[in-house]
């Protein structure tokens, strides 16, 4: 039996109502128009402060989130460790302007750092960039533009906030993810992580930055950045993902009239993907974060991980999957004794609405994603009745 088919260790958590309820939101994600009825709907419920909350809490909500606080994701965190499996919490409130919301979203990270601290089933913090600081700022800075003297001290306060987790996830061991966003403000989040890489990767990978690899030119910036890290001894720590914003980006780029940032096809993407992993798995002073739903790419990390004699439980490589998507990945792995980690999203029901969208939207828009996890639970429903 192939390894990421065994739906009876994959669906080991789930009820039968679970499953049942997993069904029936595939089900609905396949359907694009009803996901784009669907999210115009949401929206305007939660605006106009309809009762809603319920209603998404039990359905979406919690299919794909861990809880409202960290305190909430706890039974789950717990569940899903009987089998292995590995949770980062996630604050997933997106999309914030005001300092107070900053200041917010950096004491919630350093909470889920003392978590990680405290609890073997929780390997790594995580935050976003524009959870520290605006989105136009970031832009601003990446389009080289001269910055006025409250935006000068406005930045000097996210590197701080930046700073802040750093020292802390250093003084406490806990490696530190910090996810991609949009290529028209990554370049300032890149050069300020290669310079807290410098400070704080100095004995291992510490702080991890994210490579989004739909992005065809993001291949040559991690060999850029692995010279300089050689020159200067530090340690590179990558999440690798295949990315988020696919339709943003190519809309964007048609716009303004640049060539698109996005690799020109799903198999172009797939080879940037396993060229990085292929790379950085030949250089032991990187730590890698595959984050990945696509079965080939697990097989390529298992191969390599023997390949080069590596252990499956070597801190220096994870798996990394969502809450609520490809369980036959995450606890087939787990089983088999590799890092697996599922990335936990928590916050208020609805400041993480937009994160949710964006799921469904993805889920949506990456053939055979969806109907691979119908077919798997369809298949764990047949096995049953039997």
């Amino acid at each position: 039996m192939k390894l990421f088919e065994n739906t009876e260790v994959a669906f080991s958590l789930k009820s039968d109502s679970q499953l049942e309820r997993a069904y029936f939101l595939f089900k609905m994600i396949q359907n694009q128009p009803m996901v784009r009825i669907g999210t115009a709907v949401t929206n305007f419920a939660l605006k106009a402060h309809l009762p809603v909350e319920g209603l998404i809490r039990s359905t979406v909500f919690d299919h794909f989130c861990g809880g409202i606080t960290e305190e909430d994701c706890i039974p789950n965190i717990d569940n899903m460790y009987t089998k292995k499996v590995h949770s980062i919490l996630d604050y997933s409130v997106e999309g914030k302007e005001t300092e107070d919301q900053f200041d917010d979203a950096l004491q919630k990270t350093l909470k889920t750092i003392d978590f990680a601290k405290e609890k073997e089933s929780i390997p790594y913090a995580v935050f976003k960039p524009t959870g520290f600081g605006r989105f136009g700022l970031y832009q601003k800075i990446t389009e080289e533009k001269e910055l006025t003297v409250n935006e000068k001290s406005e930045w000097l306060r996210v590197v701080e906030r930046y700073h802040t987790v750093c020292r802390v996830a250093l003084e406490k061991d806990v490696p530190l993810l910090i996810d991609a966003e949009e290529s028209w403000m990554q370049d300032a989040v890149d050069n300020l992580i290669e310079e807290l890489m410098e400070i704080y990767n100095a004995k291992k990978a510490i702080v991890f930055s994210t490579l989004q690899m739909y992005r065809h030119d993001r291949f040559k910036y991690l060999k850029e950045l692995h010279q300089k890290a050689h020159q200067k001894g530090y340690h590179i720590g990558m999440k690798i993902v295949r990315g988020a914003y696919m339709e943003k980006e190519r809309e964007r780029a048609a716009e303004k009239g640049y060539e698109s940032p996005i690799c020109k096809d799903k198999q172009a993407t797939d080879d940037n993907y396993n060229a990085v992993i292929v790379y950085m798995m030949e250089h032991p002073n990187m730590a890698l974060f595959a984050g990945t739903h696509n079965e080939e790419s697990s097989f390529l990390v298992m191969d390599l991980i023997k390949k080069h004699n590596i252990q499956p439980n070597d801190m220096r490589v994870w798996f990394g999957q969502l809450y609520g998507m490809s369980d036959h990945i995450s606890f087939n792995l787990a089983k088999e004794g590799y890092n697996v980690a599922k990335y936990l999203p928590f916050g208020p029901v609805r400041d993480v609405m937009p994160y949710l969208i964006r799921r469904a939207e993805e889920n949506t828009s990456v053939a055979g994603q969806t109907s691979r996890e119908l077919g798997l639970i369809k298949l764990e429903k047949k096995r049953r009745k039997l």
